[in-house]
């Protein structure tokens, strides 16, 4: 299983320590916790999302790596919690990390559950056909990783890139959160 992930291009693409920022599987000091999202166009647009970047124009700035990291055989743990709470927006984050919380406790090593970042049916990839058409529509996933990963290996495939701005269109992006 490979999962993405965008990083700021001066840093490693995993984190090694608990000084990471509180996210939705993990609560302070509670990481490392590891986010990847099964598609590049599901990496990108948590950045979007959590930068809330709407506008095209606001693209074009962007500047991050992303990394295809190898994971291992594909995880089949899910949370148990409703489809609002795993997509909804900041408020939703209380009732993930106390899921996390559960599932550590259990000895599991990480969860898959459905993208909060793209849209239902965004995943949907590309082909060309008659010039480049969209893939079937499905819906993305996020992966994540409890504790220090040593054992995995990634690979750079952008250096300093952005995304395509039609993705704008395919991000749910966090409600009322707009701070421009």
């Amino acid at each position: 299983m490979i999962g993405f992930r965008h990083t700021d291009p001066r840093f490693p693409f995993l984190w090694e320590d608990h000084s990471q920022p509180p996210g939705r599987w993990h609560g302070e000091g509670e990481g490392p916790v590891h986010y990847f999202a099964d598609t590049p166009d599901g990496a990108w647009a948590e950045f979007l999302r959590h930068e809330d970047i709407t506008e095209a124009a606001d693209v074009a700035e962007v500047r991050r790596a992303v990394w295809a990291v190898e994971l291992g055989p594909p995880l089949r743990e899910e949370p148990r919690l409703g489809g609002r709470t795993l997509t909804g927006g900041l408020d939703s984050y209380r009732a993930c990390q106390g899921e996390a919380r559960r599932l550590r406790a259990r000895g599991v090593r990480g969860l898959v559950a459905p993208s909060a970042a793209l849209s239902s049916g965004a995943a949907h990839g590309w082909r060309v056909e008659g010039g480049l058409r969209r893939g079937e529509p499905r819906d993305g996933k996020v992966i994540a990783l409890f504790g220090p990963r040593p054992d995995l290996v990634g690979w750079e495939a952008v250096h300093e890139g952005r995304p395509s701005a039609r993705l704008i269109g395919r991000v749910r992006h966090f409600p009322g959160l707009r701070t421009r």
